[in-house]
C-alpha cells in the first residue's frame, strides 16, 4: 500500500515523540513492503512564529491532499500566560478539525498488565478495564459563538448542537459497541442543559437501529466519579466535546500515564491521529517524553487503512518494551531509557533485530549496542 502522511509535529515535545512514531512506521513500511511517505508542515506556536497563523494555508492544503495526518502537540507558555493573545496555537488545531470535518474523536483506555501498579488507582479497581470514548469534536462550546463585552467583564461561549452532528457520531459509537461488549453509555447533563436533552433524544432514536446494544445514561458529574470508582462498568462512552475532553484526560490515570494514550479523529473522508497529551514544555529537549502514545497513534492509523497485521506488530512491540522495562521516567522514576531509546526498541522489534534477544536492562541500553 502507498500512503502519504502529513506530519504536523507542532510544539513542545511534539517533534520528539512524533519522530519515534515515524521511526516505527518506517520499520513497518520496510518489513511489510508498504511505501509510506511523510511530508512535514507547521502548526501551532511554531507556525505563528514563522507565518503569523496557527494553521497556515500551506499546512491545511497538505492535510486536505494526503491520506492521513499524524499530529504531535501544540502550545507555548507565552500564550498560556497571555489570555489576551489574539492568535493562539489552539486555534490552529480547532480550525484543522473543522476544515477536515473530523467530528469523531476515539480514545481507547486499557491498562497494561505490567503497569497496573503504576496507576494511582488500586490494582483491583482498574484491572480488566477496557473503554473506548467517543468524543464529538467539531461542535459545542469550543466552536460556538464567543462574546466579550466592551469592558471585558462579561463573557460567553455558546454551546450549540444539531441533530445531524449528534446522530453521525452516535452511529459510529453504536457500531463500535456492536463489535465489543454491546454496551453504550451516553454522558451528558440533561437535568440542566438543553443541548444535553437533545443529545438524549437523538441518541435514543439512533439506538433503535442497534437493538443488540444496551444503552445507558449518566450525568457527567456522576460519570466523573464512576470512572474512578468502577471503570470496568464502561464499554463504549459517548459524549459531547467539552465533557469528552475532560473525561478522557481523567480516565488516563487508569493507565498510569497520559503518555500511553493514543487517539483517532475521524471524518467522512479525512483522518488524524495523535497522542492525547499536551506539549509539556518542561520535558522539551530532555529525551524524557513518553513516545508510546504517538507510536500507538501510528498503529491506529494503520488500522484505519485495514493494515491490522502491521498494527498488531506495533502493539506487540509496545507490550514487549513495557515488559522489558523500557520506559520513560513518568512510568519508572529510575529508568535509564528515554524517548529515543523507546522508539529505537520498538522499531528494532519490528525489524526483528537480534539485539532484543540479548537485551539486559541492568547493563546495556538500547542504542548503545549494535542497533543502527
Amino acid at each position: 500500500m502507498n500512503l502519504k502522511i502529513a506530519v504536523l509535529s507542532g510544539d513542545g515535545i511534539g517533534p520528539e515523540v512524533i519522530l519515534q512514531a515515524k521511526k516505527v512506521l518506517h520499520a513497518i513500511g520496510t518489513v511489510y513492503e508498504h511505501e509510506i511517505v511523510f511530508e512535514d508542515a507547521f502548526i501551532g506556536a511554531i507556525a505563528i512564529d514563522k507565518t503569523g497563523s496557527a494553521l497556515p494555508e500551506q499546512t491545511l492544503n497538505l492535510c486536505l491532499n494526503t491520506d492521513a495526518v499524524l499530529f504531535g502537540a501544540i502550545g507555548d507558555p507565552k500564550y498560556d500566560n497571555n489570555p489576551d493573545a489574539k492568535v493562539r496555537p489552539e486555534q490552529g488545531l480547532l480550525r484543522l478539525r473543522k476544515e477536515l470535518g473530523l467530528f469523531a474523536n476515539i480514545r481507547p483506555i486499557k491498562p497494561y498488565t505490567a503497569l497496573l501498579d503504576s496507576s494511582p488507582l488500586k490494582k483491583e479497581i482498574i484491572e480488566g478495564t477496557d473503554i473506548v470514548i467517543f468524543r464529538e469534536l467539531t461542535g459545542g462550546s469550543y466552536f460556538g459563538e464567543k462574546k466579550l463585552n466592551d469592558s471585558g467583564t462579561i463573557a460567553s461561549d455558546l454551546c450549540e448542537y444539531s441533530e445531524v452532528e449528534i446522530a453521525r457520531i452516535a452511529h459510529l459509537a453504536f457500531k463500535s459497541a456492536q463489535n465489543r461488549r454491546k454496551k453504550l453509555t451516553l454522558i451528558d447533563k440533561s437535568n440542566v442543559l438543553e443541548t444535553s436533552r437533545l443529545w438524549r433524544r437523538v441518541v435514543k432514536t439512533v439506538s433503535e437501529n442497534y437493538p443488540d446494544v444496551a444503552l445507558d445514561f449518566l450525568y457527567v458529574d456522576n460519570a466523573a466519579m464512576q470512572i474512578i470508582l468502577n471503570p470496568r462498568q464502561f464499554d463504549v462512552i459517548l459524549t459531547e466535546n467539552l465533557f469528552g475532553d475532560i473525561l478522557s484526560d481523567e480516565a488516563s490515570v487508569i493507565t498510569g500515564s497520559i503518555g500511553l494514550l493514543a487517539s483517532a479523529s475521524l471524518g467522512t473522508t479525512n483522518a488524524l491521529f495523535e497522542p492525547i497529551h499536551g506539549y509539556n514544555p518542561q520535558a522539551k529537549g530532555k529525551n524524557t517524553a513518553n513516545p508510546i502514545a504517538s507510536i500507538l497513534s501510528a498503529a491506529m492509523l494503520l488500522e484505519h487503512f485495514g493494515l491490522h497485521e502491521e498494527a498488531k506488530k506495533i502493539y506487540e512491540g509496545v507490550e514487549i518494551a513495557i515488559g522489558y522495562g523500557v520506559l520513560t521516567t513518568d512510568l519508572n522514576a529510575d529508568s535509564k531509557f528515554g524517548t529515543n531509546e523507546i522508539g529505537e526498541f520498538i522499531s528494532n522489534f519490528i525489524f526483528n533485530k537480534d539485539d532484543l534477544l540479548y537485551f539486559n536492562n541492568d547493563n546495556v541500553q538500547i542504542g548503545q549496542s549494535t542497533i543502527v
